[in-house]
């Protein structure tokens, strides 16, 4: 399949998206899957890749996979495997998410070594951190990650940081360790609420509690269970800013106003218009668009994914904008692309446009300075991560002349259809 895109700029994007489930929180649901006795069925399962190289793995693991539609059923295995294959090293991160289910199914467990998005530090330090707690002996290789443990065993697990998916690597664990877990500084991210909600549909014993703890009482077995996914929070801002950046208006469907609620209160700081239903909603900017200054930060803060689309928007508001990153310390790698294409951007190693941050006095470039209105043009550029691929696209699709995008296969491993979707809005795109 081609890898490039050849992008025409075609004029304002207008029409309607529906958003599918989430890729961080499908691909979590069918790790979660693999512990039930019976199949667990998750439906409204966006076509990505993530979700293709997940089911790989756990076919690997033995297995069943079915898709039909836009659901997946996974049936677990009677005799399941313990080791993921190398073949798997790098590809994305759900291995690592493996090792306390399997732990749990067989007793001992290997995992390559993690893949996924080049943003910044994401070290298996806190899962490893968290396999030892609840009792697990754990080995880190430079080809993986191996570790035995019999019965895991009920555990208090203080997180550093509240990181997503070390949250779901310890709500993976405590589901079935002998006794009462407590996680603190959890993360709050609807997709690690999706998540423990399908636990408890699956016969989880958990408890949200204030203040970033999650109490878990383990339980020996866990049935089949049947879930819906909601929508994708990422995808439903960016397709709203794609219309907004083209001077177009994309109403998006299928995504629920509490899962935007900063965001779109960010949109409407800056003079959007936002209008809202309880089918979708839509963005426009009959006034234009003015500067501002947007820090990320974990949930409920500005969501880290929401500030690549984000920055190519500032790039078209009267004023100087400032984003400061809190959450990945390598987020901008997508900026010189950006760059290339016209962007006035400026990074900085200083915290601006916010409080002092934990990258605060260390050499990250973690900070960027916009000016807009940029003139932005056509250029050939290169993909590095999902989220910097769509804000290449759109800053395309308001630029003067053709571009060419290669590494297209990061945004078709994370954006449901994204050619087809685009094209519905308008966009002359092209595969090469």
């Amino acid at each position: 399949m081609s890898d490039s895109w050849l992008i025409e700029p075609s004029g304002p994007l207008r029409g309607e998206v529906e958003v599918r489930g989430s890729k961080n929180a499908v691909t979590k649901h069918m790790v979660a899957a693999i512990l039930g006795r019976e199949p667990s069925t998750i439906s409204n399962v966006p076509d990505v890749g993530d979700v293709e190289i997940t089911a790989q793995i756990l076919s690997a693991l033995g297995a069943g996979v079915e898709r039909n539609g836009d659901s997946i059923t996974v049936t677990p295995s009677e005799h399941p495997g313990s080791s993921v294959p190398l073949s798997f090293s790098g590809l994305n991160r759900i291995p690592v998410l493996l090792l306390g289910p399997l732990l749990h199914l067989t007793g001992e467990a290997f995992v390559p070594r993690v893949g996924g998005d080049q943003i910044g530090g994401r070290p298996v330090d806190f899962h490893v951190d968290a396999l030892r707690a609840f009792g697990a002996e754990v080995d880190v290789t430079p080809d993986g990650i191996s570790a035995r443990c019999r019965n895991l065993t009920g555990a208090i697990i203080e997180l550093p940081y509240p990181s997503v998916g070390a949250t779901e690597s310890a709500l993976l664990c405590a589901a079935m360790a002998d006794g009462k877990s407590v996680i603190r500084n959890a993360a709050t991210e609807p997709e690690v609420l999706e998540l423990a909600l399908f636990l408890q549909r699956m016969g989880a014993c958990i408890e949200l509690r204030p203040d970033r703890r999650i109490v878990v009482e383990g339980v020996p077995t866990l049935h089949g269970a049947r879930t819906r996914l909601q929508g994708d929070r990422n995808e439903a801002f960016s397709y709203l800013i794609a219309g907004l950046l083209t001077k177009g208006q994309v109403r998006v469907v299928g995504c629920n106003q509490d899962r935007l609620v900063t965001a779109i209160t960010t949109l409407m700081t800056m003079g959007a218009v936002v209008e809202i239903d309880d089918s979708g909603l839509t963005a426009s900017a009959p006034n234009g668009l003015r500067a501002a200054a947007v820090q990320t930060d974990v949930h409920p803060g500005f969501m880290t994914d929401w500030q690549t689309p984000l920055m190519v928007l500032f790039t078209q508001c009267e004023g100087m904008s400032v984003l400061h990153e809190t959450v990945y310390e390598e987020r901008f790698v997508y900026v010189p692309a950006l760059q290339q294409m016209g962007c006035e951007i400026e990074l900085f190693s200083t915290c601006l446009g916010g409080s002092a941050c934990r990258f605060h006095e260390k050499s990250y470039r973690h900070s960027a300075v916009v000016r807009g209105v940029s003139k932005l043009t056509g250029a050939e550029v290169d993909i590095p991560d999902v989220r910097a691929g769509f804000s290449s696209v759109i800053a395309a699709a308001a630029a003067e002349g053709p571009s060419v995008l290669h590494g297209v296969h990061h945004l078709e491993r994370g954006y449901h259809r994204p050619a087809e979707q685009l094209r519905s809005l308008g966009l002359d795109l092209r595969t090469r």
